[in-house]
């Protein structure tokens, strides 16, 4: 498997004060979302200039409708849906389309195949619907009721269904050119693809070429997800679910002895680690997350000013411990003050300890069964008979 060890030196992250732009080192920006949300490369399709006539427009119709593809980018339901200027960008894009996604749900992730229910053009743009579009279909029968009296029955019962289908609209300049179903299919392959494909090559596609060219050749990176496993591995031979202290994990297990043993183990839905066995060697374990900056960096160089940056170090430090000693330890001391307690010389005063106070006696409290020294100090008075207790009745 081409991986790589996982490394125990410290990281260095860089913040821009001014721009908020957060980089690893000296390499290029962290992007905070992935890249499938990132700006595509637009497309060179050469236009006509002619305007669609109504031939054109019906063929245009026959030949898209019920077409199927599959999706390179993430497709947000809603009735919003996603904007593509021909030949140009997407919009929404970043964090914007991250949060569509998030606030509506998915129609289709990349990979998913896609149907082309509905075709509409306009004077300069085509609106396509997808996987059924994110309108609810409003029949006429929807609203009719057939009964006797009082008593009626819809003629079509709502099945109380949401739509789950996306929209995307193609926009032009000035109007809709005279295209063909194949100028049509260009323009859109940033983010639907029309080729015949597998679902792995579908899904591939997709991806950056090195994590393409890791699933094809069926290996596992830290920080895959568990469909791009599934992809590259299979089902596994056995699961196992367990507790490494507060962290709950699932772990995979492909190949049997004496052939080689390979423990992918999921936190969620991305690879943490991964352990390679073989017979006669010790284990190889991996834990360097591989996959997150293939995803996450968009490339672009980075241009930040020195004055503007401040540099945190981050993980283990690295130390020697045969010559260098140990940190100390935090303290609330400010620099080059003195305590009571450095001076040894300094006599320092300890604590007061007070006497507890004595009870207070309660008036018609039983007496002690030990007398206090100022009632055993006085002699007891001596008892005196009543004069008629000794008499003896006549």
């Amino acid at each position: 498997m081409q991986l790589t060890a996982a490394s125990a030196a410290a990281q260095a992250v860089t913040v821009d004060t001014r721009t908020g732009v957060v980089t690893n080192g000296s390499s290029a920006p962290i992007s905070t979302v992935d890249r499938s949300y990132q700006q595509i490369e637009p497309t060179r399709v050469l236009l006509p200039n002619s305007e669609l006539d109504a031939k054109t427009r019906l063929e245009l119709i026959r030949v898209l409708q019920a077409e199927q593809g599959f999706a390179m980018r993430p497709f947000p339901r809603g009735h919003r849906g996603l904007t593509l200027i021909a030949n140009g960008k997407l919009s929404p894009y970043g964090e914007e389309y991250l949060k569509m996604t998030t606030s509506e749900g998915l129609c289709a992730q990349p990979g998913d195949r896609l149907v082309l229910s509905d075709i509409k053009i306009d004077h300069t743009k085509i609106v396509f619907a997808l996987n059924g579009g994110p309108d609810k279909k409003h029949r006429l029968l929807d609203h009719v009721e057939i009964g006797v009296g009082q008593t009626t029955r819809p003629v079509v019962a709502d099945d109380g269904k949401e739509p789950t289908g996306a929209r995307l609209t193609l926009v032009f300049d000035g109007h809709v050119p005279k295209l063909t179903g194949a100028e049509v299919k260009a323009l859109l392959a940033p983010l639907i693809s029309f080729d015949v494909k597998t679902p792995i090559q579908a899904f591939t596609d997709t991806l950056p070429a090195r994590l393409k060219e890791a699933i094809l050749n069926h290996h596992v990176l830290v920080g895959m997800s568990t469909d791009m496993v599934l992809f590259a591995r299979g089902q596994p031979e056995h699961k196992t679910r367990e507790m490494d202290g507060q962290m709950p994990f699932e772990e995979w297990i492909y190949g049997r002895p004496p052939a080689e043993v390979d423990f992918v183990r999921f936190n969620g839905n991305h690879v943490i680690r991964v352990e390679v066995a073989k017979m006669g060697e010790t284990p190889v374990v991996f834990t360097r997350n591989e996959v997150a900056g293939l995803m996450r960096t968009d490339g672009s160089p980075l241009e930040t000013d020195a004055s503007n940056t401040r540099t945190v170090q981050m993980g283990d430090a690295e130390r020697n411990p045969d010559t260098k000693a140990p940190a100390a330890p935090p303290s609330l001391r400010n620099p080059g003050e003195q305590l009571p307690t450095d001076d040894k010389n300094t006599q320092v005063m300890k604590p007061v300890r007070f006497s507890k106070p004595k009870p207070v006696p309660q008036p018609g409290a039983e007496p002690d069964s030990q007398p206090s020294s100022t009632e055993s100090s006085q002699p007891a008075p001596a008892e005196q008979e009543h004069p008629d207790a000794t008499a003896k009745p006549e």
